[in-house]
């Protein structure tokens, strides 16, 4: 196996769930993110990539600005750059969504916590 798939196929565990890597390239980076039932991602916002989510499994409501969202499987939304944003899971089972982030920049430190569950803000 190599170094670069190791780095695209490891698990990394949040206090909501868990997400995978599938893709890391200089254009663009997927992921497979899994959210308990019950929880929600940090309230946030992005200054250098935007984001597609398409949800594989389960229910989700979706902050967009100021805006709520239901989502259901087979749906998808646009989360534009700066945009804040968030999912939480109303499913009693695991959500399951790619996300798919596109801009100039995809590390965890483009992430600008404005509230969270957990007090990572």
């Amino acid at each position: 196996m190599t170094k670069e798939l190791n780095k695209t196929n490891e698990e990394d565990h949040r206090p909501w769930g868990y997400y995978v890597v599938l893709s890391d390239e200089v254009n663009h980076k997927i992921k497979r993110i899994v959210v308990y039932p019950n929880k929600r991602l940090s309230l946030q916002r992005h200054l250098h990539r935007h984001e597609h989510w398409y949800i594989i499994y389960g229910k989700a409501i979706v902050t967009l600005g100021n805006k709520q969202i239901s989502l259901k499987a087979g749906s998808s939304i646009d989360i534009p750059t700066g945009t804040v944003h968030r999912i939480e899971n109303i499913s009693k089972k695991d959500m399951i969504f790619i996300e798919i982030q596109r801009g100039t920049y995809f590390g965890e430190d483009d992430i600008e916590r404005l509230e969270d569950d957990f007090g990572r803000v």
